[in-house]
């Protein structure tokens, strides 16, 4: 079964995003782009929300708009990413993605059980909370960026009751960019 993971960046306050969805801060420079390509090819499945996927939209035509190498290696390796997109505004979405047809449970149960390696990602504030809250993650993948933004989307929602976790990975970017990464204690 595939795990089920949660990559974002993050401020230092624990924000993945900043007031009106502000993520200019989170801009990776090459060494960490080259890293967010290597980590993205392992990736067999990708579940998101609405916003996240009108974002990663630009990626369908990188190679129309887009002139860096690494940026252009990204799109070659997003593109044929299979996606499940849950909207309740959306009625259709282009590239290699669909409209979700169940809850996110079996969503994600579907997509793990697939054959073959890698990884399920998540992503979407709202639907990645839903996830946390219904302890669908099995690991927590945080870009800590150096600054501090005060508000805005939070990587992790208000929980109940809290999560044990250890620590699989970290290293430290030239950018100062910190990458942690977490597994669930089970």
């Amino acid at each position: 079964m595939l795990p089920v993971i949660y990559s974002m960046s993050v401020s230092l306050d624990g924000f993945t995003a900043g007031p009106h969805d502000d993520i200019s801060w989170t801009a990776p420079d090459p060494e960490l782009m080259r890293f967010h390509n290597e980590q993205t090819r392992q990736v067999a499945a990708h579940v998101c929300g609405r916003k996240l996927y009108e974002t990663m939209l630009v990626w369908e035509t990188a190679e129309q708009t887009m002139t860096e190498a690494d940026d252009l290696e990204f799109a070659r390796i997003w593109q044929p990413i299979p996606k499940v997109v849950f909207s309740r505004t959306l009625n259709a979405v282009r590239g290699n993605a669909r409209l979700a047809t169940t809850d996110l449970a079996n969503e994600l149960n579907a997509l793990c059980d697939r054959p073959g390696d890698g990884v399920v990602a998540i992503g979407g504030a709202q639907l990645t909370a839903a996830a946390i809250a219904e302890d669908l993650i099995d690991e927590y993948r945080l870009f800590v960026c150096p600054v501090i933004i005060g508000s805005g989307t939070s990587y992790f929602p208000p929980l109940p009751q809290s999560l044990e976790l250890q620590l699989l990975e970290s290293r430290t970017f030239s950018s100062r960019v910190v990458y942690l990464r977490y597994g669930r204690v089970r």
